[in-house]
């Protein structure tokens, strides 16, 4: 059996309105890291008014969010495969939004980290949503172009966020200095404000998408929304939330084995605490990977195809590991590259925002649509395609962010951004589609929520605040910055290993998932 079969109603390609959907989606994934990205322009006057370090500022950008992200986006991710897609969306973009928002009313940092755990849970609705929409909108084929596209709302909306942040910011201070403005918001506080309502504009816009047909493996069609599909959620929540774990993998006959995963994980807690009193960071990092270990748990428990495609697949872990470690590198400047310029040269947020925002967005955007044409060009040829691109981003990169951040002027520093952008991103669309090689049509959303899960938990949660870390004991931010350029050579390995089974592994994936429970259509 192929996948090939499950293509006849997109045999001819996507429709117009495929393409307008996935317009909308762009502006839903634009918003989503504008809401993300703009704490990175407004880092510098944040930590000067709370009295924040660097590794509080990675964890607020990075672990505070990821986390809950995380959590949500597996749960979420299933929802997606069960339940009104676009409908999922447009709830989750008004809770980011409101929760972006909130955050300019923040005062402490732990108000502060809050509500950034706020948009995290919010955001987690859009990527698991969006790309099985659009495994359903578009052709196998076309899918890397269409993740690609999608994914450039990623990059231009965190280009956006840095002259939009540092003009509103600037702006703002000249008109109301010392916080004489409405309700004694500084700057920083009025920017929240002004980028999150917005999204509750187009969270009305996104319900009103149609859903695309689904599909089984042979070309099925499938219902839309599963009846109970909440019902189904919630059961999928209290599998990877803390108390209630327990009660799940007691169900399933796993208590014995995950408490003696939460032992371990609390033992290493413990010691990543001691070495580096941040507790907020490694409670909550805790929290997320015993909380993962659970919910693959319960997957294995009541869907044993779907797990035994992705988690009980070696080469899908690697992935992970390595994919992840392409985030790390790519969430860690993209987060550092403003504050490193205001604080190395001298310049204003507004200054630092045009110089480096723009420039970044288009690059970004010409990298990671670049790099879909690129995988789908390389995958048509060679079934290792996707990943070669993967490995040829980080290779590329890895060079460039030493030579940006050895620049003795802004000029040159400025200069160097667009270019390591444009590399940085050019993996994602490809990634998402690797994914999807993996697995059956059906279980696209669970897939990408574990795309998401590599991203964040290896990704997010560590790049931005270990680089953090690394500039609070140094002093020194350039050496935050390197200390992200030990994720290349191990991506480059993991994936290396992948390659030499991704042939057999995506050929074999029904069948695989037959021997374990799945209908044999």
């Amino acid at each position: 059996m192929t996948e090939a079969a499950a293509e006849p109603a997109r045999a001819k390609g996507p429709g117009v309105y495929a393409w307008y959907a996935l317009g909308v989606m762009v502006i839903v994934y634009m918003l989503n890291f504008v809401d993300r990205q703009i704490l990175s322009i407004l880092a510098e006057d944040i930590k000067g008014d709370l009295g924040l370090t660097d590794a509080q500022l990675g964890f607020l950008y990075g672990t505070a969010f990821a986390i809950f992200y995380t959590l949500f986006g597996i749960p979420l991710g299933r929802l997606a495969d069960i339940w009104y897609r676009g409908r999922l969306m447009a709830i989750g973009l008004a809770v980011w939004s409101s929760m972006t928002a909130l955050s300019g009313f923040s005062t402490t940092y732990a108000q502060l980290a809050v509500a950034r755990v706020g948009v995290g849970v919010g955001e987690a609705s859009a990527s698991p949503a969006a790309f099985s929409m659009l495994a359903d909108y578009f052709p196998k084929e076309r899918r890397a172009l269409a993740a690609a596209i999608y994914s450039a709302g990623l990059y231009v909306g965190s280009g956006l966020s840095l002259p939009l942040g540092g003009a509103i910011t600037d702006a703002w201070n000249s008109a109301f200095p010392n916080g004489s403005g409405p309700f004694a918001l500084a700057g920083w506080q009025a920017t929240f404000l002004a980028v999150g309502v917005p999204g509750l504009i187009v969270a009305a816009w996104v319900w009103t998408l149609r859903e695309p047909q689904r599909t089984g493996p042979r070309g099925e069609p499938l219902p839309v929304a599963k009846p109970g599909a909440w019902g189904i959620f919630l059961r999928e929540f209290a599998a990877i939330l803390p108390p209630f774990t327990l009660i799940s993998v007691a169900r399933h006959k796993g208590l014995k084995r995950n408490l003696i995963a939460a032992a371990v994980i609390a033992a290493a807690v413990t010691a990543m605490i001691l070495l580096t009193h941040d507790y907020a960071q490694w409670i909550a990092y805790g929290v997320g990977c015993y909380a993962v270990f659970s919910w693959v748990q319960s997957l294995k428990a009541t869907d044993r195809p779907t797990y035994q495609l992705i988690w009980g697949t070696p080469q899908v872990l690697l992935c992970i590991v390595g994919m992840g470690g392409l985030a790390t590198v790519t969430y860690g400047f993209g987060f550092w590259a403003a504050p490193y310029a205001i604080r190395t040269f001298g310049v204003t947020p507004h200054e630092a925002g045009m110089a480096l925002g723009i420039p970044s967005a288009i690059a970004s955007a010409v990298g990671v649509i670049a790099g879909g044409r690129l995988s789908d060009a390389w995958k048509s040829r060679d079934p290792r395609g996707r990943l070669f691109v993967c490995m040829l981003s980080s290779a590329t990169t890895f060079p460039l962010i030493i030579l940006m951040f050895t620049r003795p002027d802004f000029g040159s520093y400025a200069w160097m951004n667009p270019l390591v952008a444009m590399t940085s991103s050019a993996w994602v669309g490809s990634t998402v589609a690797a994914y999807q090689d993996f697995v059956l049509p059906r279980m696209n959303g669970t897939v990408s929520a574990t795309y998401v899960l590599g991203s964040t938990m290896v990704g997010l949660a560590i790049g931005p605040y270990a680089s953090g870390k690394v500039a609070t004991v140094t002093g020194s931010l350039q050496m935050g910055v390197f200390s992200l350029l030990l994720m290349p050579p191990v991506s480059l390995f993991c994936l290396w290993l992948v390659s030499r089974k991704m042939a057999a592994l995506e050929a074999s994936k029904v069948d695989r998932a037959i021997a374990v429970g799945e209908p044999a259509y």
